[in-house]
C-alpha cells in the first residue's frame, strides 16, 4: 500500500471503542491512507457494490472485518465480496474476538486473506494493531478489474 494508488481502507466494525483503536494504531505505523468506518455490514455492502467512489467503481481497497455484527455475520460479507466479479481480488483481513478453529477455517474457505484474532487485553490488541499497520504499509494491494 506504499505504491502511489489510493487504496481505501474499509472498516466493518460495529464496536466504537475497538474501530477509534484499529484506526489510531494503523495511524500511528505510518498508514495514511483513506479509512472509511462502517459499523453495520449493510452500509458497507452498499458501500463496497454501489457507491461510485467505492471500491466496485473506484477500486483498490482492502476491507478490514469484523465478524460479529449486528445485521449480518462477517462470514456473510465476505463470501458477497469474494463472489462479487468486481471485488473478489479485494484482500480481506477479518479482525475479530473469534477464536474458534472451525470459524477460521470457514473464513480461509470463503476467502480472508489474513485471519486475526483481537486480544482481549487493551495493551496486546493496540500492539496487534500496530503490527497490523506494519503490515499493511508493506503488502501491494491488486487493482480490483485486474484480469477482468
Amino acid at each position: 500500500m506504499n505504491d502511489t494508488r489510493h487504496v481505501t481502507i474499509v472498516m466493518v466494525e460495529d464496536d466504537e471503542g475497538h474501530a477509534r483503536l484499529i484506526e489510531r494504531n494503523i495511524r500511528r505505523a505510518g498508514i495514511m491512507n483513506e479509512i472509511r468506518h462502517f459499523a453495520d455490514g449493510g452500509s458497507a455492502l452498499k458501500y463496497l457494490h454501489e457507491d461510485l467512489s467505492g471500491p466496485a467503481f473506484n477500486g483498490p481497497a482492502l476491507v478490514l472485518l469484523d465478524l460479529n455484527l449486528p445485521d449480518m455475520s462477517g462470514t456473510e460479507i465476505l463470501a458477497d465480496i469474494k463472489s462479487n466479479e468486481r471485488l473478489r481480488r479485494t484482500p480481506v483481513v477479518v479482525l475479530t474476538t473469534t477464536d474458534d478453529k472451525v470459524e477460521i477455517q470457514r473464513c480461509y474457505d470463503l476467502g480472508c486473506n489474513v485471519y486475526i484474532t483481537k486480544p482481549v487485553n487493551y495493551e496486546s490488541f493496540a500492539d496487534a494493531i500496530r503490527q497490523l499497520g506494519l503490515f499493511l504499509s508493506v503488502i501491494q494491494v491488486p487493482d480490483i478489474e485486474a484480469g477482468a
